[in-house]
């Protein structure tokens, strides 16, 4: 041993898995959803798993799927010298978006315009007819959750041009929740959400963010931030990141 090094571990913080279920046989499924690319990765997924371990004992099979619209860059494993953690990772668009969109469950149909289509304008049209047969309350929800989701794909605006033609659709495109407010609002939240992501992004790699820093994230765009987030492999640098 060269030396001992003086080191106070940071805080643990309360994680939250996306999605935790049981399979007959009793093992955990853990699935993770991501819609950016995220440098530490690999360690979240550590941290979520070793934390389901100390609930319940078990390890579970952990799958990430990401539903980003840039290429995954993400790291699946991390190595040391007597460590070795992996995970799965899956991009949504690798798997059949025609299998979803025939399944009975509307739920599955809206998931579809996530993953690989033949047409994606022939499935919004077709979600959109079946979203319309729903009961209201079930109408405008599966509703919110399509813009939401065919926002990742820029499709949004072709949801509210294809909504706009059904008039039993017409009704939510004017409701004060999921009128033009309410869209409004998700682009905040988006914003917000990938802004914080990016954040502690920054702070693993590069460490404490500076006050020069943070003036410039706090004027990034949406469009920015996922650009940076795609950088932060490749710059050796806080600065390289954000000149």
């Amino acid at each position: 041993m060269a030396r001992w090094l003086d080191v106070e571990l940071p805080e643990m913080r309360a994680a939250r898995v996306n999605l935790l279920g049981e399979t007959a046989a009793g093992g955990l499924i853990h699935i993770e959803l991501q819609s950016t690319n995220d440098a530490a990765m690999a360690l979240r997924m550590l941290e979520y798993c070793t934390s389901v371990y100390r609930l319940f004992r078990r390890l579970p099979r952990q799958v990430l799927l990401y539903v980003g619209e840039a290429e995954m860059r993400m790291p699946r494993e991390l190595t040391g010298e007597s460590l070795w953690f992996r995970y799965e990772a899956v991009d949504i668009r690798t798997l059949d978006g025609d299998v979803l969109l025939e399944s009975g469950a509307v739920g599955d149909n809206v998931i579809a315009v996530l993953a690989r289509l033949q047409n994606e304008r022939d499935a919004v049209r077709t979600i959109l007819e079946r979203i319309a047969t729903l009961a209201p309350a079930q109408r405008d929800l599966a509703f919110a959750q399509l813009v939401t989701l065919a926002g990742l794909r820029k499709l949004e605006e072709f949801v509210e041009k294809e909504a706009s033609k059904m008039p039993i659709l017409t009704d939510i495109m004017d409701h004060k929740v999921l009128g033009r407010e309410f869209k409004r609002g998700m682009q905040e939240g988006r914003l917000e959400g990938e802004a914080l992501l990016l954040r502690r992004q920054i702070e693993r790699r590069y460490g404490p963010i500076p006050a020069w820093a943070n003036e410039r994230l706090l004027k990034c765009s949406v469009a920015e931030i996922e650009a940076l987030a795609d950088r932060i492999f490749d710059a050796p640098t806080l600065e390289d990141l954000l000149k």
